[in-house]
């Protein structure tokens, strides 16, 4: 089952975040983190065509070509002097999707991608995947329901305002 949470709660999920998580779940019986241990890259290539049908640019491969950076910082003459690397990028709706899988909580993985998201240059919208379970050493992590709680108590807290209009968390 995918599961996902959109913040701030107040907020209705906006229409291509929901068609993010119909992506998710039109090929969740291929990356099931219950049933499979796809790394990242492999669970992004079961969802590229569905993303890239929604308008995202998505990551082709490890070459520099196949990349897809996002402007952060600007240089002399308007030349990007530092971007960022997303996994898929939809430039018209202003929004970007990562997929993690065996760091995205472990090894805090969400939280650069939280980070790198509020630096980018015409991004207003992010989705991060994350495994619902993450099994390591024989114990059971509930990953999605990690990150949910830590955006629950960002939010609730109100002691940081984030530049981003909405973020999604996508558990699979």
């Amino acid at each position: 089952m995918v599961n996902w949470a959109y913040f701030p709660r107040s907020d209705k999920a906006t229409r291509l975040a929901v068609g993010v998580v119909q992506a998710f779940e039109e090929v969740h019986s291929s990356i099931a983190s219950d049933q499979h241990t796809l790394p990242s890259n492999g669970v992004l290539a079961y969802v590229a065509a569905p993303l890239a049908e929604l308008g995202f640019a998505v990551e082709a491969g490890k070459k520099h070509a196949d990349k897809i950076r996002v402007p952060v910082l600007y240089g002399n003459n308007g030349r990007v002097a530092k971007a960022f690397e997303a996994d898929a990028y939809h430039a018209d709706e202003r929004f970007v999707v990562e997929v993690e899988a065996g760091r995205g909580v472990a090894n805090n993985q969400f939280l650069k991608d939280l980070f790198q998201a509020c630096m980018m240059d015409d991004v207003d919208y992010l989705a991060i995947a994350v495994r619902n379970v993450y099994v390591a050493a024989g114990v059971t992590n509930p990953d999605f329901d990690r990150v949910v709680t830590f955006f629950d108590t960002l939010f609730a807290s109100n002691r940081m305002r984030l530049p981003l209009k909405g973020i999604l968390i996508v558990g699979y």
